[in-house]
């Protein structure tokens, strides 16, 4: 098992991936904000699909679900229809404007990707999709917390109490 000092580095690796994200949200194209391409990815990954299944996939509130569908709506990349077993829910779904932007921005991250890491061995680079596949398998379903403040994980913290230390 990892020592402390390791899984402290560990955090602070996990804290810098938010410039690996921020780098791969400025090739987006201006019109593409990453709330919206969020949206397409996972309507191109799951299909179509409800307003409220799209926030929790999101992992966020239902008002800020509705922002990105709307703002890719009037971009015309997805369409809205009542669902025909609740006419009070929309399904959503791409569009073939949807698909060639979503196409657009899988090109623009691979592009990227493959230029950052082309020092990187083919092995890296599985290596680093299989841990990273593995990491995220050992947190879970985020969306649904195992562990609240009232009853936090039999490993935590009192978080309250003031550090030196710092995650990045």
């Amino acid at each position: 098992m990892a020592g402390q000092a390791q899984y402290e580095e560990l955090a602070r690796q996990l804290s810098a991936i938010g410039a690996v994200k921020r780098g791969m949200g400025r090739i987006l194209p201006p019109d593409c904000p990453a709330g919206s391409a969020a949206v397409l990815t996972l309507l191109g990954r799951y299909g179509e699909m409800r307003m409220s299944r799209l926030a929790e996939l999101l992992s966020v509130d239902m008002s800020v679900t509705s922002r990105h569908v709307a703002h890719v709506a009037d971009r015309g990349w997805i369409e809205r229809f009542p669902d025909p077993a609740d006419k009070r829910s929309r399904i959503l779904r791409l569009t073939a404007a949807g698909h060639a932007q979503l196409d657009e921005l899988s090109l623009r991250t691979s592009r990227l990707l493959s230029d950052r890491l082309s020092h990187w061995s083919d092995d890296e680079v599985g290596l680093l999709i299989e841990l990273m596949g593995r990491l995220r398998e050992s947190f879970g379903d985020c969306r649904s917390p195992q562990w609240s403040h009232a009853h936090p994980p039999p490993y935590a913290t009192d978080v309250s109490e003031p550090t030196t230390r710092t995650p990045a």
